[in-house]
């Protein structure tokens, strides 16, 4: 990564500028309410509105950290995490011109002749950057993922302003802390910053899928490929949200294949995608059936230790089973401390929502009679309860993706409308479930990747 690139000062002190000014005067206007008692219910009218508008014309990084943290139960007031939920994390994107300069950056001068065929013009865009279809000298269609330029001045300067919001909310509603969260999804966004990181990524989930044909990795284009661009094959698919109203049948098979490519890497390997939302998830046809899906971005990837991935297995086991002990042991596993009997009683309300559908064996929706917008609403609510009496509670990092996937999942399974019994489907990603197998299945598949 150029100097120039990776981390100017000029960048870097705009953005802090820029987030501070209008983070700063979010916070001035919440305090002020607070001295005069001016506000609504809890002093909080209001605020969610003027958070998403103070921080959602920055985009970028800060609202992707926003998002993920908002979906922990009350890290940040349920209207605030709904605010900002909604927001578009995305960067307006780079015109025909800044694309030529910054593939020449990547490729050199003579980038153009290393391409049959490129688009200029963007066929996706995300928070740290945009995607262009493209046609390689040998005839393949691929998908070259370039970076927006200074990403990671924008990511520092915005990590170091995201604390703003969860201290001031640890100062007037202290139920939960979120600061050890923060960190693991600072170290997760820093890493994003590198595509060759995601391209190793990319090769290790080929790996971890081979064999099952309703789920497709796209292969790494080296040659074309950077710290900052990385080319992919093109994978053809269609929104998941467009399977709607598809038969029973379609929308099954692609909820089971979004199912598999979640938990099976995380059962037999330790490794979670970290943003399974449905932008990440692309469905694929065979004779005019929906039948897969293609998994589209690998910048966020969790690799665990293979004792967290015990821990969660036994709190499912221990739930199932009604083992208070083995329930507490996975907490600790989990990275809680100063566990207290109506601590664990608080945690276990989440744990039921999260885990809740894999231990139900029937067939059933994700959570019956629930909108993809309510889920996981009203257990946070009642957590919070919980905790606002028996409190306060340090989320340990560890938590953070498996909650965000219990969101992102649900929701994607929600959107389909899926049936399905969850819990032999899980059942059959533990199958032989052996902690040394996985610890040695994980080591030898990092060292053939290079993670």
């Amino acid at each position: 990564m150029k100097d120039d690139e990776a981390n100017r000062f000029g960048a870097r002190a705009a953005r802090y500028l820029a987030v501070g000014a209008r983070a700063g005067g979010f916070a001035a206007r919440v305090a002020g309410g607070r001295l005069f008692g001016q506000g609504g219910e809890n002093g909080r009218d209001g605020d969610a509105e003027a958070l998403a508008r103070a921080l959602g014309g920055l985009k970028g990084p800060l609202m992707k950290a926003a998002q993920l943290i908002s979906t922990i139960p009350e890290a940040l007031p349920a209207d605030y995490a709904e605010a900002l939920a909604g927001l578009q994390s995305q960067a307006p994107p780079m015109g025909a011109a800044f694309v030529r300069r910054r593939m020449s950056s990547e490729l050199g001068p003579d980038w153009r002749a290393k391409f049959a065929e490129f688009d200029l013009q963007p066929a996706a865009a995300a928070s740290l950057g945009q995607v262009h279809r493209a046609r390689t000298l040998d005839g393949a269609d691929v998908a070259c993922k370039l970076q927006y330029p200074d990403m990671a001045s924008a990511v520092e300067a915005d990590l170091a302003q995201l604390d703003l919001a969860l201290s001031l909310h640890r100062r007037l509603d202290p139920a939960i802390d979120a600061r050890e969260a923060a960190v693991e999804i600072a170290e997760r966004l820093r890493e994003e910053l590198d595509y060759r990181r995601e391209a190793r990524h990319a090769r290790l989930y080929r790996q971890m899928l081979a064999g099952r044909g309703d789920i497709r990795v796209p292969g790494v284009h080296e040659a074309l490929s950077t710290g900052r661009l990385l080319t992919l094959d093109w994978l053809e698919g269609e929104q998941v949200l467009s399977l709607a109203d598809a038969p029973e049948g379609e929308r099954n098979a692609v909820a089971r294949a979004i199912f598999a490519a979640w938990w099976e890497p995380f059962a037999r390997f330790g490794v979670i995608h970290g943003d399974p939302h449905l932008g990440n998830y692309a469905a694929f046809r065979e004779n005019g059936v929906a039948t897969g899906i293609n998994l589209l971005d690998y910048g966020c990837i969790r690799i665990f230790p293979p004792a967290f991935v015990g821990g969660v297995v036994q709190l499912y086991r221990g739930l199932r089973e009604g083992r208070a002990e083995q329930v507490a042991e996975a907490y600790r596993i989990w990275g809680f401390r100063n566990l207290t009997h109506d601590l664990i009683e608080a945690l276990t309300i989440w744990a039921r929502f999260i885990l809740g559908p894999l231990l139900d064996d029937r067939l059933r929706t994700i959570a019956d009679g629930v909108s993809a917008g309510a889920y996981g609403r009203r257990e946070a609510a009642e957590v919070h309860r919980h905790l606002r009496e028996k409190g306060p509670v340090l989320i340990p990092r560890e938590f953070v993706f498996m909650d965000r996937a219990a969101i992102g999942l649900g929701g994607a399974f929600l959107h389909l409308s899926a049936r399905l019994n969850f819990h032999r489907l899980f059942e059959e990603a533990l199958e032989d479930f052996d902690l040394d197998a996985l610890a040695a299945r994980q080591g030898e598949a990092l060292d053939r990747t290079g993670l």
